[in-house]
């Protein structure tokens, strides 16, 4: 059975990009490079190892889009309003629903909420955009590349 609050292996960098931040996740599957995507995010908002799971404040997301773009775009923005809206900072997200066809996800986030007292003060991420947003899912590989603005 597998521990849906373990964290799992986020693979991510920031690549320099003139006044914003280009995130650039990858996964196995395009599924684990969109988990890895959030990860990256926080990972630039705050020190995620310093966020603990409250079990009583998992929060479970519904987002939608017209194509992959806009999908990778709704769910990084959905998670971004978690955070500024209800202060809640994840350590990992889990997407138990991807439908490719639909372009819907369903995710569960994993974590706490904010604090300064306890969590470090990143760089804080005011939006996502589309400016050089970039998808490619190959066999065995898949690369987000996504500007955020800061």
């Amino acid at each position: 059975q597998t521990d849906l609050a373990a964290a799992p292996i986020a693979h991510f960098e920031y690549l320099d990009h003139t006044a914003d931040i280009q995130l650039h996740a990858w996964g196995d599957t395009l599924q684990s490079a969109f988990e890895s995507i959030i990860v990256a995010m926080f990972s630039y908002i705050t020190d995620i190892s310093r966020v603990s799971v409250d079990e009583s404040l998992t929060t479970l997301t519904h987002v939608e889009g017209h194509d992959m773009e806009s999908l990778l775009y709704n769910f990084m923005d959905e998670w971004l309003y978690q955070f500024n809206g209800e202060m809640f900072v994840p350590t990992h997200v889990r997407i138990t629903s991807f439908d490719r066809d639909s372009f819907k996800i369903t995710s569960t986030g994993y974590g706490e909420k904010f604090s300064l007292d306890k969590h470090t003060q990143g760089t804080e991420v005011k939006a996502i955009t589309y400016s050089a947003m970039q998808i490619i899912d190959k066999p065995q590989r898949a690369d987000l590349y996504v500007i955020v603005d800061i």
